[in-house]
């Protein structure tokens, strides 16, 4: 079970990995995510789904931490330990009008493709997607971007080699000006979801953002992925990870995201250490 079906890079720090999941595919709706399991023992990461199809689910992954790292050494055919969901509240799909889907780091690519294909198939919608990378050397393969599931694309990159040069926020705030936007889902960079946030509520545009807390169980048990919603604490693992922007307190998760740093660069230090070793 779980065997890897696909394996491609993206651009030098991120990958695609397909894996065999019936039952997570079966059951899957856009904005849920799926906890990995590399070995037995082994950590339990989140990890964004892109796409379901023929039991298999398809995930983008960066090459960051230390177990997303040690997946980078599977192969096409290897087996993961376990693949659990999907997990977390997909928002409802359904009319919006016109919906702008924006992105710019590894796990909000792979939301704004799902997110994309779903809302298209409503009839009302105009989904309109906007990905941001670094450069033209970090721009996904076509085949992996959200342009064939959208009705409108935009592709920014922030030095402008690729594309529009810029963020998804200073284009979005052009098409906000113009009056075409009727709601916002973003992924990403939480200091940019931060910034959207400001840049919509000036519109009373409502916004959806994934917030990507650090998860142990992803299961509600532990709380490390807890945030506050309009002063209320909800936990990103069974609450969310899509909340409504404008009520986010964006302090407190960016202060968060901070309190594994410790933790997280000793595990680095054991993967560098066992590469060594070999």
């Amino acid at each position: 079970m779980f065997r890897i079906t696909r394996k491609e890079d993206l651009n030098a720090m991120d990958y695609l990995i397909e894996v065999e999941a019936p039952m997570v595919a079966e059951r899957f709706q856009p904005g849920n995510f799926a906890i990995l399991i590399t070995v037995p023992q082994g950590e339990r990461i989140p990890m964004s789904i892109q796409k379901v199809e023929d039991g298999k689910i398809a995930m983008f992954i960066k090459r960051l931490g230390k177990t997303s790292i040690e997946l980078d050494g599977f192969e096409v055919g290897d087996s993961l330990e376990s693949v659990i969901g999907p997990l977390g509240k997909p928002p409802e799909i359904k009319r919006y009008g016109n919906v702008v889907v924006a992105s710019d780091l590894v796990c909000g690519h792979a939301e704004n493709y799902a997110l994309c294909k779903a809302l298209q198939k409503i009839e009302g919608n105009h989904v309109i997607s906007i990905q941001t990378f670094p450069t033209k050397d970090d721009v996904y393969p076509t085949e992996e971007l959200s342009e064939a599931v959208c009705d409108e694309y935009y592709l920014t990159t922030l030095d402008g080699s690729q594309g529009i040069k810029g963020h998804y926020n200073d284009l979005l705030k052009d098409l906000l000006d113009e009056g075409k936007v009727d709601i916002v889902f973003a992924g990403g960079d939480i200091p940019a979801l931060r910034d959207l946030a400001k840049l919509t509520e000036l519109y009373d545009v409502p916004t959806i953002v994934t917030v990507r807390q650090i998860m142990i169980d992803a299961t509600g048990m532990c709380g490390s992925c807890r945030i506050f919603v309009d002063g209320e604490m909800k936990l990103t693992c069974i609450d969310g990870p899509m909340f409504d922007a404008h009520k986010l307190d964006f302090k407190d998760i960016i202060n968060r995201l901070s309190m594994f740093k410790k933790k997280e660069g000793e595990a680095m230090e054991y993967i560098k250490s066992k590469t060594v070793d070999k």
